[in-house]
């Protein structure tokens, strides 16, 4: 209970830093900042916005308020070739090299039993979830400012934005797409046993 308060109240005060950031953004010159300090801003703003979905996301079900539908893989073979296109396997290497890598973290997600199967697809959701509404959230904030001049905060937004929620994205989707591929190996496999059996 105290865990589901505290990542509430980060998700909230988030909110109110966005906000506020944003704000002071809004009444800025875009003009007198230096690549560095847009650096910086661009970073924070994807930070913020990321975090409002992402603390409740670990205490609550928020992946339930979109439809199971949404989660199945449509076109697979289009989502294979993005996936290879944009060279998601590196940043999923990437991942596991700075943080993943470790069993500790990954049994988080997948206890490497068959039994872990379900939970594994629940946290992709989850994570997904998270990931897709700080996608767009950050997505209106930087067209927001660039309706304000700031076009290289929004480049800036943009870049940091595509690689730490759209990357993370395709790689849940496609995660899901081999887990699903597997349970239908699996599947196949227990009815032939059943049937020669």
């Amino acid at each position: 209970m105290l865990r589901k308060i505290l990542f509430t109240t980060f998700s909230l005060f988030l909110i109110y830093r966005s906000y506020d950031l944003l704000l002071q953004l809004w009444r800025h010159d875009p003009s007198t900042d230096s690549h560095l300090e847009l650096l910086v801003v661009a970073f924070l703003i994807n930070l913020f916005e990321t975090g409002i979905f992402a603390f409740p996301g670990f205490v609550y079900p928020t992946s339930r308020l979109l439809g199971s539908s949404y989660y199945e893989a449509r076109h697979p073979h289009r989502l294979e070739r993005l996936y290879q296109l944009l060279g998601v396997d590196y940043f999923k290497k990437a991942l596991l090299f700075v943080f993943w890598g470790r069993p500790k973290q990954r049994q988080k997600y997948f206890n490497g039993k068959r039994s872990g199967i379900d939970n594994l697809i629940f946290q992709a959701n989850q994570s997904e979830f998270g990931h897709l509404g700080a996608l767009i959230l950050i997505s209106l904030s930087g067209l927001a400012l660039l309706g304000r001049g700031h076009w290289q905060l929004f480049a800036y937004i943009t870049a940091i934005n595509i690689v730490g929620n759209g990357y993370p994205i395709l790689m849940q989707r496609h995660h899901r797409l081999r887990v699903a591929r597997l349970r239908r190996r699996h599947n196949h496999q227990y009815f032939s046993e059943i049937e020669t059996g």
